[in-house]
């Protein structure tokens, strides 16, 4: 049986369509209600208290079931977090600190790893200028690990919860480990499916959705900001493909994946060639821009693609022209884009 938490989102909606479409049994999890067809995949929901990470209630009810898999996808993001940095803390931290004990219970109950896969970001990385930064084309996976946000300084917490469930759980009292953890530090992530939802990244989905509503879009950094992105899509296979991938192919615990890194004027280029009619203007916010500017420019995926083969299927032009646009004016049906 495969845990979900946070399930209510995109990934979690498309985790449990793929899945049960396969046979999969499904444990899903989230504080909110799951859609009814949703939830009728699933062998059982848990919501409210059941449902959140960081209740004991959580931890009780999941261990009732016979969970082998986890993708732990609950999570405050970042601008949320700089909101309420305590209830981020809680549930980004507190939260991965349970699943992961939960993993370890379940393991030892079965004599069998459980697999915990987990979302981590581009957050974790801080540069302190953008002279630094522009000196770092594309940042690996054991560089600039200095995140200026509670958000990445969270996820990077966690990536090392995971190594040490994995790799060094209680080892003063010889106890076995029954955790396979495995991490993917997500760029920003363009979905056409769901509207943003908190991320400093945000501007690019933003850009895009208002343009197919016909609503004016202030962007809140530099027409210069360059950070990598990738489509909703290709983070679902990238989860997956992580998770199928033998345990001996794996070098390391926690990989960059990439797709495509344009400039914000780029993506704005991009929805006016489709959205003849977008008003996109800047308008920026110079603390949210301090944050994204401490971000890399671009990852080194090299080692995802060595170890498991890892390749996007979304290029910049592709997610655009056959995902993005036609989603979105299938979701919206206001506007007609340009045919390209």
């Amino acid at each position: 049986m495969v845990l979900i938490t946070g399930a209510s989102g995109e990934m979690g909606h498309a985790l449990i369509e793929a899945l049960a479409e396969e046979g999969t049994p499904v444990l899903a999890a989230d504080v909110r209600p799951l859609p009814h067809e949703l939830a009728q995949r699933c062998v059982a929901v848990l919501t409210g208290a059941e449902g959140d990470v960081t209740s004991p209630a959580f931890v009780e009810r999941a261990a009732q079931f016979p969970i082998g898999q986890i993708f732990h996808l609950a999570a405050v993001l970042s601008t949320a977090a700089e909101r309420d940095p305590v209830r981020a803390h809680r549930v980004n931290v507190d939260g991965t600190l349970a699943v992961l004990s939960l993993a370890q219970q379940r393991g030892e109950q079965a004599r069998h790893p459980v697999q915990v896969m987990f979302p981590s970001t581009i957050a974790v990385y801080g540069f302190g200028s953008l002279e630094e930064k522009q000196r770092v084309s594309a940042v690996r996976e054991d560089q600039a690990l200095h995140p200026h946000t509670l958000y990445g300084i969270a996820k990077l917490h966690c990536e090392r919860l995971g190594e040490y469930y994995t790799n060094h759980y209680m080892q003063l009292a010889g106890e076995a480990r029954w955790v396979d953890f495995r991490a993917l530090r997500f760029p920003g992530l363009i979905s056409a499916e769901t509207l943003p939802s908190g991320g400093t990244s945000d501007y690019a989905p933003e850009m895009l959705h208002a343009a197919a509503q016909g609503i004016p879009y202030r962007c809140f950094v530099r027409p210069s900001t360059r950070i990598p992105f990738m489509a909703m899509p290709d983070g679902i296979k990238a989860l997956r493909m992580l998770a199928e991938a033998p345990a001996e192919y794996l070098s390391q615990r926690v990989y960059n994946i990439g797709a495509f890194a344009p400039t914000a004027e780029e993506i704005a280029a991009i929805v006016r060639r489709y959205f003849p009619d977008a008003v996109i203007e800047y308008d920026v916010d110079e603390r949210r821009q301090a944050i994204v500017d401490s971000w890399c420019t671009d990852v080194d995926d090299s080692a995802a693609r060595r170890d498991w083969g890892w390749q996007p299927e979304y290029d910049f032009e592709r997610a655009f022209a056959e995902y993005l646009v036609p989603a979105v004016t299938r979701r919206y049906r206001q506007t007609t884009p340009v045919q390209q």
